[in-house]
Order: structure tokens, then sequence, then C-alpha cells
């Protein structure tokens, strides 16, 4: 099927997670599936209780975290844990924890967030991501 996104998240840090939002957000909009794949620091991300309180920046850019943060508070503009769980109402968007991370951090399932799906190895979603139109690494 071509009207699918895949995207895999391997960052933890609110600068690369807002992006998967936006573009899972962009994908419904245009009737596209989305498939997440969240592994290594992307996984921790989707820690339960970490989305709430995740506020990690790129360290690259140390200067602009904060002054982003306030843009973002003073636009009002939902975080990116939030616009995903609207866009999860609006469309076919599944979040996959990645299996060799979840065993390499001896996650259980009732350690990561409600948000997430469940939890496959990298080739059912090799397997599912070649079926679609496009892959995006975040």
């Amino acid at each position: 099927m071509a009207d699918r996104l895949s995207l895999v998240v391997f960052s933890g840090t609110v600068d690369k997670l807002y992006p998967v939002a936006i573009m899972a957000s962009g994908a419904v909009a245009l009737g596209q599936d989305v498939e997440i794949f969240a592994t290594f620091y992307g996984l921790e991300a989707f820690r339960k209780g970490s989305p709430q309180k995740n506020m990690k920046m790129d360290v690259n850019y140390p200067e602009i975290g904060p002054m982003m943060m306030k843009v973002m508070m003073a636009k009002k503009m939902p975080s990116w844990y939030d616009m995903l769980v609207k866009v999860k109402e609006m469309g076919n968007v599944k979040i996959h924890a990645c299996a060799t991370t979840y065993d390499l951090m001896d996650m259980k399932k009732e350690d990561l967030d409600p948000i997430v799906d469940d939890v496959i190895g990298v080739t059912e979603f090799l397997s599912r991501a070649g079926e679609g139109g496009i892959t995006l690494f975040l």
C-alpha cells in the first residue's frame, strides 16, 4: 500500500519528536496510514510518564531550546505527545516499540505509555515500511 508514511524515531528530544507528530498529522490529513517505530532514545520518550516531563532538546543547539519552548508556550502549541494523541484519534496511526530496544532496556508492557500500540521486531516493521510510500528517520 503506497498510502503509508513510516517513521523511525530514534531520538527522544523534543525537537525531533515534534516533527514526528507534525508529519504524522500531515500524512493523516492526506488520507495516509502512519507507522511509527520507536527505537533506542526514541523509545525512551514513550516510557510511561516520560512524555509529560520530557523537555530535552538537542545538545548541539543549547541556546535555541529555551527560546523555542517560550515561543511554543506563548503560541499555545500543543505538546508533541498531545498532537500524536489527536492524530491517532483522526486516522490510522500505529506506534510500535522496537522489540530489541524494549528487551535491552528490560522493559515490560506496563513500562510503556498507553499511546504505544505494540512491540514488534525490526523485520516486521521493515516489511510494513516496504509496502508504504515514504520512510523517514527522525
